[in-house]
């Protein structure tokens, strides 16, 4: 099978999408053999991690993930221990972690909605139903006694989609620079007060973890999901939040220069828009790339767009992320080489047979693992996260990170680029 063949398989799309690719990117960057690298490297990494298992290659699907389950599980109980035990339950604790998460990944600055901007809108749309949970007769009332941020967190999961979307957030029509501030990321560990409100949230997305970009929050529900690997993917979850949240705060911040144009910008970058409709075929030299800042295939992995050329922010955070979980090693009891083992593996999988010899697509990915782990019960395994870190891994192998950030940052109101 050739590189480019093998790589189609594994992303699920024409093998002609991936050989033009192959052709026009070659031609453009000299770089005839990125994808025979990127195949070679995808192997290595394989190669090396069940080695380290104690695994052989020749080993079908199911040992190949179970190992790397147990791999998660054994991370996770060595995080737990290391974080100081830290109960999902209790909101100090919670405090603790993010803190703990903050530190090292930094004291991020950001571009965000001043705090007195977000009190006006609670005034002009109050939550009722926080309101009636926390028995206050108004938001003025709310507001001597109540921080902003925590009800601002709170308006997610209390208030319903419905009152946000076609009430509260329509505020936001309004927005302008001036209405932003720069000031440094906030963490947030919500009172356990909470928790009884938020069940049927945290069911739904199976984190008790949020995060609000235009106020620049990272906030925590203080309830345990009481699965396995919680707290290696909640840690993580934590360091991706940073990443996203400085990624749109540098949006924020370039487009307040268009004042005219900061609010629609602004809210289609909270919307998370993406192009709908196929793009025409300008150059027969170029390429065109989608910028898909969602993970589409979490509600449709038959999405067109999974099959464009495209990149995705949301792996590139989780790159970052897993980066920074590296370091967390390094700081907390020497934890870096357990760690170490989930680095540079986000776009890294392949196909093993299982026992009845069907070819299945096993993600090495950590986040693929951990939701799996999550699902486990139901048998449901992902690799999403691994197929969108694969399709940044093309660009960037070919451009550099550093050039695909950029693309993205300029390109993403109008969702593709050419190249």
């Amino acid at each position: 099978m050739l590189p480019y063949e093998k790589i189609a398989k594994i992303l699920r799309v024409d093998k002609d999408t991936i050989r033009l690719l192959e052709e026009k990117l070659g031609a453009l960057t000299g770089k005839k053999e990125a994808m025979a690298k990127i195949v070679e490297e995808n192997e290595a990494a394989i190669r090396n991690r069940l080695d380290f298992l104690g695994l052989g290659r020749k080993i079908n699907a199911k040992q190949v993930y179970d190992a790397l389950l147990s791999k998660i599980e054994a991370d996770d109980t060595e995080l737990f221990k290391v974080l100081g035990s830290p109960s999902a339950t209790s909101s100090s604790d919670w405090q603790r972690v993010l803190e703990i998460a903050q530190n090292i990944a930094g004291q991020s600055e950001g571009f965000f909605l001043k705090k007195e901007k977000a009190i006006e809108f609670l005034i002009n749309q109050p939550p009722q139903k926080i309101l009636q949970v926390l028995n206050y007769k108004n938001v003025e009332e709310m507001l001597v006694k109540e921080d902003v941020f925590e009800i601002f967190s709170a308006l997610r999961f209390v208030e319903g989609g419905d009152w946000l979307n076609e009430k509260f957030f329509k505020q936001y029509d309004g927005l302008k620079p001036s209405d932003f501030e720069k000031r440094k990321i906030k963490v947030l560990a919500l009172p356990e007060r909470w928790a009884a409100i938020a069940q049927n949230f945290v069911r739904h997305k199976y984190h008790n973890i949020s995060h609000l970009k235009e106020l620049g929050v990272i906030y925590t529900i203080p309830l345990s999901l009481e699965i396995s690997g919680e707290t290696l993917r909640n840690f993580s979850l934590i360091l991706h939040y940073f990443n996203e949240i400085k990624f749109y705060s540098d949006l924020f911040e370039k487009f307040a220069n268009d004042v005219d144009g900061f609010a629609q910008n602004l809210i289609s970058l909270l919307r998370g828009d993406i192009i709908d409709k196929r793009l025409s075929q300008i150059s027969s030299e170029k390429t065109q790339w989608l910028i898909v800042q969602r993970y589409l295939a979490k509600d449709d992995e038959n999405d067109w767009r999974l099959f464009e050329p495209h990149i995705n922010p949301e792996a590139l955070h989780w790159e970052r992320a897993e980066k920074i979980l590296v370091k967390v090693g390094q700081s907390l009891n020497n934890l870096s080489a357990d760690l170490a083992f989930w680095q540079n593996l986000n776009w890294v999988g392949d196909y093993f047979q299982t026992e009845a010899g069907i070819d299945v697509l096993v993600s090495f990915n950590l986040v693929d693992m951990a939701m799996s782990l999550v699902k486990e019960k139901e048998l449901i395994k992902y690799l999403y996260h691994h197929q969108e870190a694969l399709w940044n891994k093309i660009f960037c192998e070919y451009f550099g990170e550093e050039k695909m950030e950029e693309l993205m940052k300029e390109n993403i109101i109008k969702g593709w680029f050419e190249i």
